[in-house]
């Protein structure tokens, strides 16, 4: 069958990416060929169009979609033509229909829309792995968030909060300070007119938080660092402003014995058992009400150049979703 997807002949800008007319073969052995509805948009997919990370041409591109199953492959025997699923991180989601492997499908539950499940899937998984593995946050913690007006941002509030733990997030402007305080958090630091360490210290009584999340990099390094307790973890998940700098060992120790640790959710939903913990633990919390979802835009993918471009410019909120 022919179908409609963005594909990539080299790395670079926005404007790499090309909308294509492309032949899609049966689905082949643990596959399924999917139907998409909606596409989830992640930083993950800047940092590979971009060339940050490496891919082999021509590339589809995009890690997060949700859709129904219109085929089935060989060798698959828990999904069936018209079950409703999502799916992440697997390669090529930018597309109206792709095959894809039955062991990274996850059923959307009864009560999800399909909107939701591709919002939530991979930043939900992101907040999991992080808050609940990385580094398991506990009630009574101060806990540093960074870009807390994001998708992730957004549900990293909330899952803090339910925990029990007090949540403080960095954002931009006064508004976006405002609306992060609905999102779980319980003070918001304005990096563009605060000093975020010397923040931190002011909330914590000179203390600084047991865990800090940046997913920023290079410009917030310095204060990240500075904002951690004695024995803090400064947890770097990604680097929206380019790498953050190499640490010296003594670095963390003149810090206080501090921990640096740089995770990727890769690495925590690899296997199937780990894929579907997560993911339940993500639709467990939509389902006793602990997390709601902020689709603040939904574009058509044929806009994908100008979202990317907005992306990258920091200037979107919650999370994007793409109609294929």
């Amino acid at each position: 069958m022919k179908t409609n997807a963005i594909i990539l002949d080299a790395q670079g800008a926005a404007d790499v990416m090309k909308m294509k007319s492309v032949d899609l073969p049966p689905p082949g052995s643990g596959e399924v060929t999917l139907e998409q509805t909606v596409v989830g948009l992640n930083y993950m997919d800047v940092y590979q169009r971009s060339g940050a990370y490496p891919l082999e041409f021509p590339s589809g591109l995009g890690l997060e979609a949700a859709g129904k199953v219109i085929e089935v492959g060989a060798d698959v025997n828990d999904l069936g033509v018209g079950d409703r699923v999502v799916y992440g991180p697997v390669l090529g989601a930018y597309a109206q229909h792709r095959n894809a492997p039955a062991a990274r499908m996850i059923k959307i539950p009864d009560g999800v829309t399909d909107d939701v499940a591709a919002a939530v899937l991979m930043k939900g998984m992101t907040v999991e792995y992080l808050m609940c593995r990385t580094y398991p946050v506990k009630a009574g913690e101060n806990v540093l968030f960074h870009a807390a007006s994001g998708g992730v941002g957004h549900l990293a509030g909330q899952w803090g909060k339910h925990i029990g733990a007090r949540m403080i997030g960095v954002t931009s402007g006064a508004e976006n300070c405002k609306t992060i305080l609905k999102h779980g958090y319980s003070e918001a630091i304005d990096r563009k007119s605060e000093n975020i360490a010397e923040r931190v210290k002011e909330l914590t009584d000179g203390e600084g938080v047991s865990v800090v999340f940046d997913s920023v990099g290079k410009e917030s390094f310095d204060a990240s660092l500075n904002s951690l307790a004695p024995r803090g973890y400064f947890i770097s998940f990604g680097a929206t402003t380019g790498e953050a700098p190499a640490v010296k060992p003594s670095t963390l120790q003149h810090g206080g014995s501090l921990y640096f640790c740089r995770p990727t959710l890769a690495n925590y939903v690899a296997t199937r058992e780990d894929l579907v913990h997560s993911s339940n633990a993500v639709f467990e919390m939509i389902k006793k009400g602990a997390l709601e979802v902020s689709i603040d835009q939904k574009r058509p993918l044929s806009e994908i150049v100008d979202v990317h471009k907005e992306f990258e410019a920091g200037v979107t909120t919650g999370s994007t979703l793409l109609t294929p």
